[in-house]
């Protein structure tokens, strides 16, 4: 079967290009797996845990919110922010997560809750991936 021509893009650069023979992406609403041949689709994707497969080995990347575009012969991943596990400082995503905990016990107001949940969200999916060294 044919290679997956894969974009992740953030707006500070070009994360990966080429090509992959598989990915998984934290879609709003569960795990998507992807694979050459796919049914085209678009959809949003949370903070998490990004996986893609290149040559046979697994790579993974903490991401932040965005789109993904995805058709048979390609995927267009476009979000906030990705990093490798080795760009992750594990200490800072701790204390961020520690700090929208923090936040969201005070109950300041619901647009406040709803930032520190987002912010809260991307420390863990940092940290879970910071753990995979």
């Amino acid at each position: 079967m044919a290679d997956l021509f894969l974009e992740i893009i953030t707006p500070e650069r070009q994360f990966y290009i080429g090509p992959a023979q598989e990915l998984v992406i934290p879609a709003i609403d569960g795990l998507y797996g992807v694979q050459p041949g796919h049914e085209p689709a678009v959809t949003a994707m949370e903070p998490g845990e990004l996986r893609y497969k290149v040559d046979g080995e697994w790579h993974i990347a903490a991401i932040g919110q965005g789109f993904v575009e995805i058709m048979p012969e390609r995927a267009i991943v476009l979000v906030s922010t990705a990093e490798k596990p080795e760009e992750i400082d594990a200490k800072r995503a701790q204390e961020a997560k520690e700090r929208a905990e923090e936040r969201m016990r005070q109950k300041k107001s619901v647009e406040e809750y709803y930032r520190s949940k987002a912010a809260l969200a991307r420390a863990m999916a940092r940290l879970k991936v910071s753990g995979r060294r």
